[in-house]
């Protein structure tokens, strides 16, 4: 047997040290956390995605009372810009989280599902999409979505 060790670097900031432009993608996620549709969690997700063009582009979880028809805010902000600017990459990505009208303190991750759906935008388009968790407490920011999934199932896995 050996030990293989994985380890993930995660750059941790208060929300007034982040640059400009970083401040201003939490925000717009933090706007569509109002567009959500959650009357059954009450878990309101927004997301807001940078192109590469600069465009960015916003999205909210929609829940349905039949649970896995909902849909995450990062696969709608992810399919909706792949359908809208399918040859524009995604460079990043801000994900905010409020319930009973106030943001978390703690940052929440992508879950399963929307890690693997945003793993293959990065590698569908060779570039990394850095990602930002916001949190009133503090943001991380990611420099990648594959530090999310060090062991990820991927196009290779396929071989």
């Amino acid at each position: 047997m050996r030990l293989k060790k994985i380890e993930t670097e995660i750059e941790v900031y208060r929300f007034d040290e982040l640059s400009e432009s970083d401040q201003a993608l939490v925000n717009q996620a933090k706007a569509a956390t109002e567009r959500s549709y959650a009357p059954y969690s009450k878990f309101q997700v927004g997301a807001a995605l940078r192109l590469a063009n600069n465009v960015v582009l916003q999205g909210s979880n929609q829940e349905n009372a039949a649970y896995p028809s909902g849909l995450c805010a990062e696969r709608v902000t992810m399919f909706y810009a792949n359908s809208q600017y399918p040859d524009v990459a995604p460079v990043a990505l801000a994900i905010a989280t409020q319930t009973e009208g106030a943001f978390l303190a703690q940052p929440i991750t992508p879950c399963g599902s929307c890690r693997q759906v945003l793993l293959e935008s990065e590698e569908r388009f060779r570039r990394p999409i850095e990602v930002l968790l916001y949190g009133t407490e503090y943001v991380y920011k990611l420099k990648q979505v594959r530090d999310l999934m060090p062991l990820a199932f991927d196009k290779e896995s396929l071989v």
